[in-house]
Formats: C-alpha cells, sequence, structure tokens
C-alpha cells in the first residue's frame, strides 16, 4: 500500500539569530525570504522546492547529528544537476566567503561538498539530481 504521506513540507533549522541565517540563506543560497517574525524567533525561508523554519535556538544547538562509523552528519542533502554544477556552485560560495568542505567522492555516483552556515550546521551537496524530480519538473 502507497503511503498516505506524500512530501516533507517543512524543514525546521536551529539557529541564533533567524533574521542574519534568513539573509544568509537569501545571499549565498539563493533562498527566498517568505516571513520573518519581528521577535526574531523565527524566519521561514523557501529553497530548493523546500519550506523551511529557522528557529531561534541556544547556540550550540545544531541540526547535526553523531554518527557511529561516519562521526558528523548532516541531517539532508541538497541535489543539482550534474557534476559541472557541484563544481560551480563550490566555487561560487568559496568566492563569497563560504565555508564549505572540499569536493569529495565517496564512491557512490557522483561527487558531494558541504557547506556549512554561520551556526555550525553543515548541509550536504550532491552532483546527482533524482530522476523522479527531473521528470516531475522536465529538466535535462
Amino acid at each position: 500500500m502507497p503511503s498516505r504521506l506524500q512530501r516533507v513540507g517543512t524543514i525546521y533549522l536551529p539557529v541564533t539569530n533567524p533574521k542574519r541565517s534568513a539573509e544568509w540563506f537569501c545571499t549565498n543560497l539563493e533562498a527566498e525570504l517568505d516571513y520573518i517574525d519581528e521577535g526574531n524567533n523565527h524566519a521561514i525561508i523557501s529553497l530548493a522546492h523546500q519550506s523551511f523554519i529557522l528557529i531561534q535556538s541556544e547556540p550550540g544547538i545544531l541540526a547535526n547529528f553523531q554518527t557511529i562509523n561516519d562521526g558528523l552528519m548532516f541531517p539532508f542533502t541538497f541535489e543539482v544537476n550534474g557534476e559541472s554544477e557541484l563544481v560551480q556552485l563550490h566555487k561560487e560560495l568559496k568566492d563569497k566567503g563560504v565555508l564549505v568542505e572540499e569536493i569529495e567522492d565517496r564512491g557512490h555516483p557522483g561527487r558531494n561538498f558541504i557547506i556549512i552556515d554561520p551556526d555550525g550546521n553543515r548541509y550536504d551537496v550532491w552532483s546527482e539530481l533524482s530522476t523522479e524530480f527531473k521528470e516531475k519538473y522536465n529538466i535535462n
């Protein structure tokens, strides 16, 4: 039986300053600001066909988690359309002064790199755009 759950609607990310974080996402990752709470409790952005709520948290609270075998792990992976897009994005982010790790081959199709936001949250970027997404949005 197919799942009744159709998609992930919103991802919550802990940040120390929602306004500053929203500006960072908009400036560096081309997110769109949908809402900012004047009390600076949270901001809502749209990025990569996804809604994110940047919610004010205590310093040191991160979305990352520790795994047994791989160490510090990111909570999700952004996808780009091919290796050339990955390399270009990596270069653009480095040129802007965004903290990024080196592009790596993890032994599966495509290559990856990690983006680190001002609070220390880590986000993976992968060069393999899913077939289902390409078909849905008619991307070659």
